[in-house]
């Protein structure tokens, strides 16, 4: 694994946001998002470094923490400014520490259920999908962390799951098999989330709506034999065509994660070979037919433009394609692995 693009976003204070080529850009912040992710690489890196990494992105995220549990998600020059706060930063935070949590290192661990404690009555307020489903697994996985809080935890991840289910089946059409009126971005997390809830609770209603929102996500991205993300120029509306550009690595990295979690919920290896195909988007198999990775920095471009690829090497590309191999070199040669 090359981290060594890794080691030149990171400084002193935690991930830096941006970069101009593959040259980090400082002036351009640190946010929560970054960090949040930073923290998932971390904790499954195999080297040395792993417990430096980790420590640095948990204080980052809990210095962004606010008293009330919710985190300031932009931080530039020395100051947070709420200028990028979001929803989706909020279960992001709260998915990465969920994991953090349980880990063998004693200051990660110690920061993660110090923060968790704050975030956990705040999150169950959050009202978007993305936000909600992020969060729903950070409570499946929060379940181990506090234990006497358990019946707590599923009570609220069953809100949660239950208002996807409304949402798909108040918008769900034929030939619109999906919980909005737009596909947009990070679109893989919706099923996921509620593949995650059916793999714990056994909920058959939560499995048929993953089932079915995922195989209509995959039909379409898939259709040409290689991924094809949904384009952020305009996103993909219902009753028009999707755009192909600008395609992201975040939205790779998430159809992965789903396909992924599709996979470890019904043992279905269609959805492992669909991971597979994603994780290749980065290495070339994609519409213009080019790899991401860039070789002479370790960083992965920032999209997929009609020209070519952007030149900027930023954190949330280079996270995304490093979490998307991580995940999947845990799988076995014939796709055997346990949950998170």
């Amino acid at each position: 694994m090359d981290y060594r693009h890794l080691a030149r976003m990171t400084d002193e204070t935690g991930m830096i946001q941006f970069s101009v080529g593959g040259e980090p850009d400082p002036e351009s912040g640190y946010t929560v998002d970054d960090n949040a992710r930073a923290l998932l690489v971390a904790l499954n890196m195999e080297d040395g470094e792993r417990e430096r990494y980790a420590s640095l992105y948990a204080r980052f995220l809990k210095e962004a923490q606010r008293p009330d549990g919710t985190w300031c998600n932009l931080r530039k020059d020395g100051v947070f400014l709420p200028d990028l706060d979001s929803e989706d930063c909020q279960g992001r935070a709260l998915l990465a520490l969920s994991s953090a949590a349980s880990s063998d290192l004693e200051e990660v661990s110690a920061l993660s259920r110090e923060m968790l404690e704050k975030a956990l009555p705040a999150n169950r307020r959050l009202h978007y999908l993305r936000s909600q489903a992020y969060t729903l697994i950070g409570l499946l996985n929060c379940t181990a962390v506090f234990e006497e809080r358990r019946n707590s935890l599923l009570e609220t991840a069953e809100e949660f799951s239950q208002n996807l289910i409304r949402c798909y089946q108040r918008t769900k059409s034929p030939g619109w098999y999906w919980f909005e009126e737009r596909v947009t971005y990070c679109n893989g997390i919706l099923p996921q989330a509620l593949f995650a809830y059916y793999s714990f609770t056994g909920d058959r209603g939560a499995r048929a709506v993953a089932r079915d929102s995922m195989m209509f996500l995959c039909d379409h991205l898939f259709a040409r034999g290689y991924l094809n993300v949904v384009g952020n120029r305009g996103w993909w509306r219902k009753g028009e065509d999707a755009p192909l550009y600008d395609q992201q690595p975040v939205d790779a990295c998430s159809t992965v994660l789903a396909c992924r979690e599709a996979y470890l919920a019904t043992g279905e290896k269609q959805y492992l070979e669909l991971a597979r195909l994603a994780r290749e988007w980065y290495l070339g198999k994609n519409i213009n037919k080019m790899p991401l990775v860039n070789p002479e920095t370790g960083g992965c471009h920032d999209a997929l433009v009609p020209g070519g690829l952007n030149p900027n090497q930023g954190a949330e590309a280079l996270l995304s394609l490093l979490y998307s191999e991580q995940v999947m070199q845990k799988l076995a040669p014939e796709g055997e692995a346990g949950r998170r």
